[in-house]
């Protein structure tokens, strides 16, 4: 066993994490490519060349080197799930002093970013990260991430409506909007509102209230229910949880994208 891994209790256990993730999370490459290093006998610690694979390190405690180099702990990458109350503007400081939603999850990590925007009349779903290379991956239109919103409109909406917002409507002058799904979950007569279901995969701003405007009907509530496969059906309004690493990694596996 090497001299490095002093394992003193189960505590001391969990605290240790794999050469090759460890040098991946902190800049170096990717897990796979971190694992050739090791090969290659370019990565010592404390001081001792490894050359095997399943090696683990104290990140608190060991010191790694790369080609000669120390590898520094970057900052811990946070990803939290944040099911957003009306109110709150989606940005880190307001010139109107209006309450923001990084107030919300302050106690989760430092410099939390959102990974696009919700309107402040809109609730529901909302990424927060430290990641800026997640929050470019996650907004990129190539990526095409599926939002799925619930949408209650004043007055009675027909088959007709429906199939203009499955097509694409004319907003913002001009353009045309992709092709959506949408399904009716509820009319109400007597309350005189409707209620759809709207499944987008563009960011523009304050879209499905525009597309709503574009059939003739105005928008009373809107809630984002979903990013991609993640809900906020188990976090009260105004709560917030960590994402699990395999929802994060689903985010950024491209080949699969299992978020469609």
């Amino acid at each position: 066993m090497w001299e490095f891994v002093k394992i003193e209790s189960e505590k001391k256990m969990e605290e240790l994490e794999r050469l090759q993730k460890y040098l991946a999370r902190n800049g170096i490459a990717s897990r796979r490519k971190a694992e050739e290093y090791i090969l290659q006998g370019k990565v010592k610690v404390n001081g001792m060349v490894v050359t095997e694979l399943g090696i683990k390190v104290n990140p608190m405690l060991d010191k790694v080197e790369f080609e000669g180099e120390v590898v520094k702990r970057q900052e811990e990458k946070v990803y939290v799930l944040l099911n957003k109350p009306i109110d709150y503007v989606t940005t880190v400081k307001d010139q109107f002093q209006r309450n923001t939603v990084v107030e919300l999850v302050k106690k989760a990590g430092d410099h939390l970013l959102p990974v696009g925007r919700l309107d402040m009349y809109t609730s529901g779903a909302l990424i927060l990260t430290n990641d800026g290379d997640f929050i470019y991956h996650v907004t990129h239109p190539k990526h095409e991430v599926e939002k799925t919103y619930t949408v209650t409109l004043r007055g009675t909406i027909g088959k007709e409506e429906v199939e203009q917002l499955k097509k694409g409507v004319k907003i913002e002058g001009e353009y045309i909007t992709k092709p959506a799904k949408v399904r009716i979950l509820k009319i109400d007569e007597e309350k005189n509102i409707s209620r759809l279901e709207i499944i987008i995969h563009e960011g523009k701003n304050r879209q499905v209230r525009k597309m709503c405007e574009a059939v003739g009907k105005k928008v009373v509530a809107l809630h984002r229910s979903k990013i991609g496969n993640i809900d906020v059906k188990d976090l009260k309004i105004g709560q917030w949880r960590y994402l699990t690493q395999k929802e994060v990694e689903d985010f950024w596996d491209a080949r699969k994208n299992p978020l469609r």
